[in-house]
């Protein structure tokens, strides 16, 4: 998409006393990024101090009116205002209020998530997912622009009735359209589990992390595949499956979709069968961008959603191996991207990520994780050796718990 014709964005953000500045602006650069993704070019943020979103207009009368300036302001220039993104979901009612105060199109961060998805779903499988997902968001938020939707209509049973309104009717369109989603999702999810089953009992390992830390590339580096990596949220959406194997000893590996703050609920239920490759993984490889400077709220969001995926179950009155903790390894990656910047003596400002070295850095929390935590590069390859090694060490724990009578095999290569 070229400078003349790239969509012109303003981002929206709010400080509260549970979201300091500092923590606002990181979420701000977030969600440039992802605009960015979607190519989308932000040339203004508003951000709004404020104790909780106005029910509204999320930031309060005030602030739409400086923002509504600005986009008249920018009006018949180079620069025009094509778009407003906020970076919380908006309720129905705030994002009818808010679009009728502005005049242009409005997002929110979950449904420029959701486009991004819809752009980079590949298989049939993803598009169902994303498409759902979509739709369950768009449901409540329906006006009567979605007029669009009569060439959906096929005549006969689903022809409207009598004193039906168009948005009654597009609902209704939208709610059987969900449905039959719904249907196809089920019996793709029967058929994936059924691909599981058939992979035999070898050792499972999932390759899990935030967004954009790099899990595609380290899927490259040990299955030597070409799995589709780019430096963009969200790359990769399906699920890839490799056998891999170290020294003698052959495992499955499966790259999963990066999480991310903020993911929508609808999205997360969708994309079951791709978090089931983690609900069911022998072992998780946690990879984190230890570059970025606030990794350490990255890692602590992935090691809760794996929290609330593993205590899920299918049938709550059959345990599974979900109900225990997987065993998990910690791959720090970038190693290679990890800058800082020596704190003056005379500065009194507290010390930051970005003040600590590296070597000081390992020293930290990190230590005390011991054999479960690796530093690499897999874009230099520093460090993939000793992964390799440390992974070999739990699958052959694994693998030893699961056929004991194979303990042997091991032994002559020790």
């Amino acid at each position: 998409m070229t400078q003349e014709t790239q969509i012109h964005a303003i981002l929206v953000g709010l400080i509260t006393p549970t979201q300091p500045e500092e923590r606002t602006k990181e979420y701000l650069d977030e969600l440039a990024f992802l605009a960015d993704t979607d190519n989308i070019l932000p040339v203004k943020r508003f951000v709004q101090r404020t104790d909780k979103p106005d029910t509204n207009t999320y930031v309060g009368s005030g602030k739409i009116r400086e923002i509504k300036e600005y986009i008249d302001n920018k009006k018949d220039t180079d620069e025009a205002i094509d778009l407003v993104i906020f970076d919380d979901e908006l309720s129905p009612r705030q994002l009818r209020n808010i679009e009728k105060e502005l005049g242009v199109r409005i997002m929110d961060r979950t449904i420029l998530i959701l486009e991004i998805f819809l752009q980079r779903a590949e298989t049939s499988y993803a598009k169902t997912q994303v498409e759902m997902a979509h739709l369950q968001y768009m449901l409540p938020r329906l006006t009567r622009m979605w007029t669009h939707l009569d060439r959906q209509r096929g005549g006969g049973t689903t022809s409207r009735g009598m004193g039906e309104t168009q948005i009654e009717a597009d609902k209704r369109i939208i709610n059987q359209r969900i449905a039959l989603l719904r249907e196809e999702l089920k019996k793709i999810d029967r058929q994936m589990m059924t691909q599981r089953q058939n992979r035999g009992k070898m050792v499972r390992v999932a390759l899990v992390g935030y967004t954009n830390v790099g899990k595609s590339t380290l899927m490259n580096l040990l299955s030597k595949s070409e799995v589709f990596a780019e430096n963009k949220l969200f790359a990769t959406l399906d699920t890839t499956v490799r056998k891999v194997t170290i020294d003698n000893l052959p495992f499955l590996l499966s790259d999963t979709v990066g999480f991310i703050r903020k993911l929508p609920h609808n999205l997360i239920e969708s994309f079951k069968s791709t978090l089931d490759e983690v609900r069911e993984a022998d072992l998780l490889i946690h990879v984190v961008d230890i570059s970025h400077p606030n990794f350490e709220e990255q890692y602590e969001v992935v090691e809760k959603t794996i929290a609330e995926i593993t205590v899920q179950t299918k049938d709550k009155s059959q345990k599974t191996k979900a109900d225990s903790p997987i065993p998990e390894i910690v791959v720090f990656n970038k190693t290679d991207a990890f800058t800082y910047t020596p704190k003056e003596e005379d500065d009194l400002t507290p010390v930051r990520r970005e003040n600590i070295p590296l070597e000081e850095l390992e020293q930290t929390w990190m230590a005390r994780l011991g054999d479960k935590c690796v530093f690499i590069s897999a874009k230099s390859k520093a460090g993939i050796e000793r992964l390799k090694d440390v992974m070999y060490e739990k699958i052959k724990e694994i693998h030893i718990q699961r056929y004991p009578y194979n303990d042997f095999l091991f032994q002559k290569y020790e």
